[in-house]
C-alpha cells in the first residue's frame, strides 16, 4: 500500500468542522450527501466525541470509508449506546489489500466493539464468518414490482439490449394495465379514509406512535422520530447534469423525498405511514397500525400513495406487509433475498426472539 495512506476517524465535533470547511464535498465522489452530514449534526442523541465514520485517504483521494452511527439500543430492557455500521466501502484499487480489514477493525475499536450490522453485501459473508459476530436475525427483503421494469432487466442481462424497444414497450403496457386494475381496487377501499400530511409529528400522532414502538430495538422518543423523518436529509437535484456529484450513501437525486401520513378513519387515528420515494423506488420506513382489524385497510392506504407516487416498485423488509400487498393487489413479481443482521459477541440482547423492524436503523 502507499506510504501516503492516512486513516482518519471522524467524531461529531470533527464532522461539524468538516461541514463548515466543505472538507469532503469539494469532489465528484462524496462519502455521504452533505445534507445527511448536517442532519447527523442535528441529532442530540449523538455526543460530540461519538464517532460518525472512518476515512481512508491516499493523498487527496478517498480510498476507504466506514459510515457508523451511534444510537440508543434496547439491550435486554436496558437502554445503552451502540453503533450501527451502515456502510463499509473500499475502492477497487484496494480491494485485494488489507485496507478493508484494517479500517473495519479501526471502526470496531473506536466503537468499543459495540457494533450492530443490519445487513451486508453477500461478498463479505466469508469475512463476517471469521469475525466475533453473532447472527441476531435473518429476514427476507422484498422488492415488489408492478411493471416489468425494463431498465433493471437490461442492467442484469446484457443480451437483452438488442430487444430494448420491445422490452420498453411491453414494460409500459404491463405497467399501465396493472396500475388500472389496482386503481379500481384502491379507489373503493379508501373512499372513507382521511389523510393528514406531516412535516413534524403533532401530539396526537406521537401518542399514537409511542405505544407501538415500546418494544423496538431502538429507543424511540418524539424528538428522535422527528429527526429520523426530517426531509432536510435529502438533496434534490432538479438539473442533475449541473450537479454531477455521486454519493456512497443514498440521499441525492432528482426525485428523492420523504412523506409522513397520519391516517384517520371514523374520526380516529388508525395508522402512521412514512415512506421515501427515490427514482422509481417506494421505500417503506414506518407502517404502524393500531389494530389487526385495520391492517388491510391500512395496506390499501399505502397502495393508494404508491399508485399516486408514480413509482415502479415497493421495497420493504416487512414480510407480512409484502404478503398482504401481493394478496390484495395485482403485481408482476416479487424479488426476495435473505438479509442477516449481526452483532458483536460482546453485546447481549437478553432475548432469543429479537425482531428488527423496518424503522430500526433505517437511515436511507
Amino acid at each position: 500500500m502507499s506510504n501516503d495512506l492516512r486513516i482518519i476517524p471522524v467524531t461529531k465535533a470533527a464532522l461539524r468542522i468538516a461541514v463548515e470547511k466543505n472538507t469532503y464535498w469539494d469532489r465528484e465522489n462524496v462519502p455521504i450527501p452533505k445534507s445527511k452530514a448536517i442532519w447527523l449534526l442535528s441529532n442530540l442523541r449523538i455526543e460530540e466525541d461519538d464517532y460518525c465514520g472512518v476515512f481512508g485517504f491516499e493523498g487527496d483521494q478517498m480510498v476507504a470509508f466506514i459510515y457508523m452511527f451511534p444510537d440508543l439500543f434496547n439491550f435486554g430492557g436496558k437502554i445503552e449506546k451502540a453503533y450501527w455500521e451502515l456502510l463499509w466501502w473500499v475502492s477497487d484499487a484496494y480491494k485485494n489489500t488489507v485496507l478493508g480489514t484494517y479500517i473495519f477493525n479501526e471502526a470496531l475499536n473506536l466503537a468499543n466493539k459495540k457494533v450492530v450490522v443490519k445487513s451486508y453485501a453477500e461478498g463479505v459473508n466469508e469475512f463476517y464468518a471469521k469475525q466475533p459476530f453473532n447472527l441476531i436475525e435473518a429476514r427476507l427483503r422484498h422488492t415488489i414490482f408492478f411493471s416489468l421494469d425494463a431498465n433493471i432487466l437490461l442492467s442484469r442481462f446484457s443480451f437483452l439490449k438488442h430487444y430494448k424497444f420491445i422490452l420498453q414497450t411491453a414494460d409500459k403496457f404491463v405497467g399501465t394495465v396493472v396500475k388500472k386494475i389496482n386503481n379500481l381496487k384502491v379507489k373503493s377501499r379508501t373512499a372513507n379514509i382521511t389523510y393528514h400530511y406531516l412535516n413534524k409529528l403533532d401530539r396526537q400522532t406521537w401518542e399514537f406512535i409511542a405505544p407501538l414502538c415500546t418494544n423496538d430495538l431502538i429507543y424511540k422518543t418524539e424528538e428522535y422520530v422527528n429527526w429520523q423523518l426530517d426531509n432536510a436529509q435529502y438533496t434534490q437535484t432538479p438539473v442533475s447534469s449541473k450537479y454531477p456529484k455521486r454519493s456512497l450513501q443514498v440521499g441525492i437525486g432528482q426525485n428523492i423525498r420523504i412523506h409522513n401520513v397520519k391516517v384517520i378513519y371514523n374520526e380516529k387515528v388508525i395508522c402512521f405511514l412514512s415512506y421515501i420515494v427515490n427514482h422509481k423506488e417506494f421505500n417503506v420506513k414506518y407502517f404502524l397500525v393500531n389494530e389487526n382489524s385495520n391492517y388491510d385497510i391500512c395496506v390499501d392506504v399505502l397502495m393508494e400513495h404508491f399508485l399516486q407516487s408514480g413509482m415502479n416498485f415497493i421495497f420493504t423488509d416487512d414480510t407480512e406487509l409484502s404478503n398482504t400487498i401481493t394478496n390484495r393487489y395485482k403485481s408482476v413479481f416479487t424479488y426476495k433475498i435473505e438479509k442477516k443482521a449481526l452483532a458483536h459477541e460482546s453485546i447481549s440482547f437478553g432475548t432469543d426472539h429479537l425482531k428488527i423492524y423496518n424503522r430500526d436503523g433505517h437511515f436511507y
